[in-house]
């Protein structure tokens, strides 16, 4: 079974300081906002409503950044090829509010901070996701 997802690397600028949107996770990790494809949806418009689903924040795709896979077994349909599109996307307008039936938060950082965080307590396969959003957005790591 494939499985198709997508989400992004959120930012915007507050007096003149990029901010960088990471999230908590379930599982109590840091992580990027992201979810599965609804039927009749581009994946670009699944990145959208995953991010303002879970974070409350509407923003437009401004670059692709990568697709990451791997593999994880599912109880009832075994083992489950997941692709997930990752977009750099810049916040337009809401404000943060996780939806705690998926995420335990989420919250603004600068570019050290999310980069440590990341380090810290994110997931192996998401750095170079932010690594890339970064060298998009000009940050040196």
């Amino acid at each position: 079974m494939k499985e198709i997802s997508a989400g992004g690397v959120v930012y915007r600028t507050r007096s003149e300081q990029l901010e960088i949107q990471l999230i908590q996770d379930r599982y109590g990790k840091v992580s990027l906002a992201k979810g599965k494809m609804e039927p009749g949806e581009t994946i670009e418009q699944t990145a959208l409503r995953e991010i303002v689903e879970e974070t409350g924040i509407r923003g437009r795709i401004v670059a692709p950044i990568n697709v990451i896979h791997y593999q994880y077994e599912h109880a009832e349909h075994g083992t489950v090829d997941k692709e997930v599109h990752y977009y750099l996307v810049e916040a337009e307008e809401g404000e943060l509010q996780a939806q705690v039936e998926e995420i335990r938060g989420v919250n603004w950082y600068n570019p050290d901070e999310a980069w440590q965080l990341q380090q810290e307590s994110g997931y192996d396969n998401n750095d170079d996701i932010v690594h890339g959003a970064f060298s998009l957005l000009g940050i040196r790591t």
